[in-house]
């Protein structure tokens, strides 16, 4: 049966950094459904959940660059661990709360910074161990199979949390907190991979260095650029209820179909990425399969019927997956070992404020413009921006294949 596992999950090392992907995946992700449930049943205002949601954020800006260095400085497998503890002490207090009632917002809100603070410590380390322990020739099949257990998690892990809380509310927050704890032990398990003394000094150079690299290697920016224009211009998919409701009259479980979709075309992408690593060139490909995601967003925004919306957004989440699995190979292979932790920090502050900032994008856009022409222009902007990127990046449209990428220097 193991000789069947993808190359990489037959690495000890790998397949525990997977399962501590997996079960962090799947309790994010339940958390995330009890806590907008409950938030939702105090004032029945929208607005309590955006402010849930933006006191979840603010951290990532405030303490990138420092976790950047953090995870440069320190082992990071001790950094990802210390950031699964503050997750199992919130889903503790998040137990307290729900026991008392849970009647008022600033606890999940005092709540949602300290998840911040973990995100925001944890990320950069917990994504630079991959390119940490995984050998170079395993290592596109290696990113690919992340984010398949992120995908995982985005599909299993509401549906679980809602069924888990629809029995009793505290259980799911004590599920939630065994796969911390499941995700602790894997990290744990790991072997320590220690920092050269000396070799990340103190001091703002040191602190900025990860976004003067991202900004002085071309090909890095405009992965990670074209990648944040395409989830905050093109990704429409924070409107599904309107279209659910008003447009396709699916109701609520046609809803939930619609926010599926993308994640079910993901992980097809996934699966067939970690099994077959992509060999074409792969700035092509990336502009390629942007305009794709583009294409899908306008048949969406067009259509009146839900097995074509479906099968639009299905298809706008395949070549996502793609995007995403060139993006973070690029990062991992040109990235000097010294650099990973403080490149992927200025990696997941775009990643995060594309996520933010396009769900609001969407909604702010189809309050003056309609939500139909909202999604159809996003996706015709998105046709349109990669066509310029050839032209303000051009070295992105000649970047071969991703198996011949080499670390670029770090100063």
């Amino acid at each position: 049966m193991r000789h069947r596992l993808p190359a990489a999950l037959r690495q000890r090392e790998f397949a525990l950094l997977w399962s501590y992907s997996l079960a962090n995946g799947l309790a994010a992700q339940m958390l995330a459904v009890a806590i907008g449930w409950q938030v939702y049943s105090i004032h029945r205002n929208p607005l309590d959940l955006g402010l849930v949601g933006l006191a979840e954020f603010v951290p990532l800006p405030l303490l990138a660059l420092p976790a950047g260095q953090l995870a440069d400085r320190m082992p990071r497998r001790a950094v990802t661990a210390f950031s699964l503890v503050l997750q199992v002490l919130i889903a503790a207090l998040l137990v307290a709360v729900t026991l008392a009632g849970a009647k008022t917002l600033w606890p999940f809100l005092a709540i949602a910074a300290v998840a911040g603070v973990a995100t925001a410590l944890g990320s950069p380390a917990a994504r630079a161990l991959t390119p940490e322990l995984v050998p170079e020739e395993l290592l596109q099949g290696a990113l690919a199979l992340r984010s398949v257990a992120s995908q995982i998690g985005i599909i299993a892990g509401p549906a679980l949390g809602g069924v888990i809380f629809a029995i009793e509310p505290v259980a799911v927050y004590a599920t939630a907190a065994g796969l911390f704890s499941v995700s602790f032990a894997a990290i744990v398990a790991l072997p320590t991979v220690m920092r050269i003394p000396g070799l990340v000094p103190a001091g703002w150079d040191s602190l900025v260095a990860g976004v003067r690299f991202v900004f002085r290697t071309q090909i890095l920016l405009a992965a990670i650029a074209l990648d944040l224009f395409a989830v905050l211009l093109g990704d429409s998919i924070a409107l599904a209820p309107v279209f659910a409701r008003t447009i396709l009259h699916v109701g609520p479980i046609g809803l939930g179909a619609l926010r599926s979709a993308p994640s079910v075309g993901a992980l097809t992408a996934g699966l067939i990425l970690a099994r077959r690593p992509l060999r074409a060139p792969a700035g092509r490909t990336l502009l390629g399969v942007i305009v794709v995601f583009g294409c899908g967003m306008i048949v969406f925004g067009l259509s009146k019927s839900l097995p074509l919306s479906l099968a639009a957004l299905a298809v706008a989440g395949f070549v996502d997956m793609i995007s995403v699995n060139i993006r973070s190979t690029t990062v991992a292979l040109v990235t000097p070992r010294e650099l990973q932790g403080r490149v992927n920090a200025v990696e997941w502050v775009f990643i995060g404020a594309s996520n933010e900032l396009g769900a609001f994008e969407s909604g702010a856009v189809a309050s003056l413009i309609g939500t139909v022409a909202t999604v159809v222009a996003g996706g015709a902007a998105m046709i349109g921006i990669a066509a310029v990127w050839t032209r303000l990046f051009p070295a992105l449209s000649r970047m071969g294949r991703l198996e011949d990428l080499r670390p670029a220097p770090a100063e």
